[in-house]
């Protein structure tokens, strides 16, 4: 959700010097590993990961980069994942970046020749690869949403409240702004990524999720706090997330997060989606002593010091699907 944007804001400095010269080729990008150490991680069907609002796949280069599920990607190589990540706008509404997203599915079944793949979205992301599945459900195995803000955040309530004030036109245009710095970090081109601020808050409101549940309700609750279908139409779904908002003294975004907790929900919550509109599906734990960055293990692997690895949850959650012949 909003966390992607502080979080690049905390490495624009480092993204801006970084720069590749070189375009990639697609939207998508897949890890390979120089070297495999077992099998443990390797799914029937491709992982593919989603990010959240302001997010990257990575900003800056291979040496002096930094990647959104940072070590997370390649420890799953490592272990054998046929792994991928994705970029949609950094900045823009849900069905938007699910559309984007669901080119990138289609051209990921193309090159492996899998007919489906498990989705995982962090924030933002969690709606994003619900879209898909509702729209092309014959091409999703599973879906694992990361803190996704499914019945909205109070975060986003309050931001968004600022439109029709003078606030608004300033707002927007910083945001817009800055999903271009996103965008240019990555050399993408921002007419493939459209930025719309507005449409993005909107979406991540209250109003916004209630409306968007109605279109796409697989997974969701039928309660305020409850569990979802552990399987809909084939597909797999789960869940988990933090309820930390401040982890560790010596991450600055931790501080921030802090702040934002406070409007996020009354509710235990990771500083910007509270733990009860992260339930979707099965919930695998919904208590990790993680904020909103920490799941991704940003920033740079900083997190609490009795916390769980990050990466090593990706993993176990990889060999879950595996089990389960996804």
């Amino acid at each position: 959700m909003k966390h992607q944007f502080l979080t690049a804001l905390s490495v624009i400095a480092l993204a801006a010097g970084c720069i590749t010269s070189q375009a990639q080729a697609s939207n998508t990008a897949q890890y390979k590993s120089s070297f495999v150490i077992s099998n443990y991680a390797q799914t029937k069907y491709p992982l593919v990961f989603a990010h959240g609002m302001a997010g990257f796949n990575r900003v800056g280069t291979d040496l002096l980069g930094l990647d959104y599920w940072y070590q997370i990607i390649p420890d799953l190589a490592r272990n054998g994942a046929n792994v991928w990540t994705t970029r949609v706008s950094p900045f823009n509404s849900t069905e938007i970046r699910g559309e984007q997203l669901l080119q990138q599915v289609d051209e990921i079944i193309a090159i492996t020749g899998q007919p489906k793949v498990n989705l995982i979205g962090h924030s933002h992301g969690g709606p994003t690869i619900r879209y898909v599945a509702g729209v092309a459900p014959e091409k999703v195995a599973s879906l694992t949403a990361v803190a996704g803000p499914h019945k909205g955040s109070g975060t986003a309530d309050l931001i968004v409240s600022a439109e029709g004030t003078i606030v608004e036109g300033p707002l927007v245009g910083v945001i817009n702004l800055f999903s271009q710095m996103v965008l240019f970090a990555q050399t993408l081109n921002p007419n493939t990524f459209p930025s719309d601020a507005l449409s993005a808050g909107k979406s991540l409101t209250t109003a916004g999720a209630n409306t968007f549940n109605s279109k796409f309700p697989i997974g969701i609750p039928s309660t305020a706090c409850g569990e979802g279908a552990a399987q809909e139409k084939g597909i797999y779904l789960y869940s988990f997330t933090g309820v930390k908002p401040f982890t560790n003294i010596l991450d600055p975004i931790d501080y921030a997060l802090q702040i934002t907790s406070l409007t996020t929900s009354k509710d235990a919550n990771d500083g910007l989606v509270s733990r009860c509109s992260a339930k979707f599906g099965k919930t695998i734990r919904d208590d990790y002593a993680w904020n909103h960055l920490d799941e991704v293990n940003q920033v740079l692997g900083i997190r609490g010091l009795f916390a769980p690895d990050p990466v090593s949850i990706y993993r176990q959650h990889a060999n879950r699907l595996k089990l389960q012949g996804l």
